[in-house]
């Protein structure tokens, strides 16, 4: 973990610029990196923000801390999933990875921002109301987050990671499109919850006539459409056939 050597710090305040998530703080003309806030994304350590070279890195310890750097710092690779920043590719990329079949809906939520960041206890709250409105988390194989969860239908995670905090996460599934409305409700409800943003996803198959479901819902709750999205529009290839 990123660290600020006291005694070469000159209280510049250069590298509190630089943060994204405001966890330098100064005080007695010192910068100090506050480890709560800390996201562990490595910025100030990558960029060589120090003209002093007084920000150093310490050994991560520990499983949570190694996950907290590898989710907040894009260029590193998770070791399951073998993908470079955050760890997953996504639900959206359903064209090659059939992860959405028909009748179903995919939901990719992506918590937390620069200038914010997102404690997993807030991530938590939303995985866990998502599946309790019939909502199935993706796997370990497919997202890291997974790998925190005590049970993966409930979305509940362990409780030694709930106070550690990312730069950003994300928590990906599907359903049925008979239950992506009370998901999308369950979502609503939720947001008013947590201490941070969300950005959400939505995952679903045109029919013959041109619909997507999934955009029905969203004016049947009130929700405004989207103002861009990804259409594969049949092209090239897919990976699957699903």
């Amino acid at each position: 973990m990123p660290v600020i050597e006291k005694e070469r710090c000159t209280g510049c305040r250069i590298c509190q610029t630089y943060c994204t998530v405001d966890a330098i703080l100064f005080a007695d003309r010192k910068c100090t990196i506050d480890p709560v806030l800390c996201t562990e994304c490595y910025v100030c350590l990558r960029m060589k923000v120090c003209p002093e070279e007084a920000i150093v890195a310490e050994e991560l310890v520990g499983f949570y801390k190694q996950f907290q750097h590898v989710i907040s710092d894009p260029v590193e690779n998770h070791g399951v999933t073998g993908v470079t920043g955050r760890g997953t590719e996504e639900v959206k990329t359903n064209d090659v990875s059939g992860r959405v079949k028909k009748g179903w809906v995919g939901f990719s939520i992506d918590m937390g921002r620069p200038g914010m960041g997102v404690f997993l206890r807030d991530a938590e709250k939303v995985a866990m109301a998502c599946a309790a409105a019939g909502f199935e988390l993706a796997p370990p194989e497919e997202t890291p987050l997974a790998a925190l969860m005590v049970d993966g239908k409930t979305g509940k995670l362990v409780d030694e990671c709930l106070d550690y905090r990312l730069l950003s996460v994300i928590i990906e599934g599907r359903c049925p499109e008979a239950k992506a409305k009370d998901v999308l409700r369950a979502l609503m409800q939720v947001e008013k919850e947590i201490d941070t943003v969300f950005s959400l996803g939505l995952i679903s198959r045109v029919d013959a006539q041109g619909r997507c479901p999934a955009l029905d819902f969203l004016d049947e709750l009130g929700i405004p459409q989207p103002h861009r999205g990804k259409v594969n529009p049949g092209l090239g290839k897919p990976l699957s056939q699903a």
